[in-house]
């Protein structure tokens, strides 16, 4: 699965903050790295094979491009989410 490449200038891209904690700044880079993925992935022609690592190995299986795509996405969606709502408690432990 093509993972590399330098990504596209994007004013999207959440930019940890000297007060941030690890697991937010570890949040952000995991969202830099799945927006590649997903971006590899659209960009790819029709006929492009993709394959899946099986975790915790180096074996990989021959995948669909479109489940795959789907799945990055659906991935990238939740690690937003969370990204967001670490960012929501901040903000209220602010104002207290």
């Amino acid at each position: 699965m093509p993972n590399r490449g330098t990504p596209p200038e994007d004013s999207s891209v959440l930019i940890p903050t000297d007060n941030s904690t690890p697991h937010k700044e570890d949040l952000s880079s995991k969202i830099k790295e799945q927006k590649i993925v997903v971006d590899e992935l659209s960009n790819l022609k029709k006929n492009r094979k993709v394959y899946r690592q099986q975790q915790n190995s180096n074996i990989f299986f021959l995948a669909d491009r479109t489940e795959m795509l789907s799945e990055s996405k659906n991935i990238l969606d939740e690690l937003k989410k969370e990204y967001q709502e670490i960012e929501n408690l901040e903000k209220t432990k602010i104002k207290k």
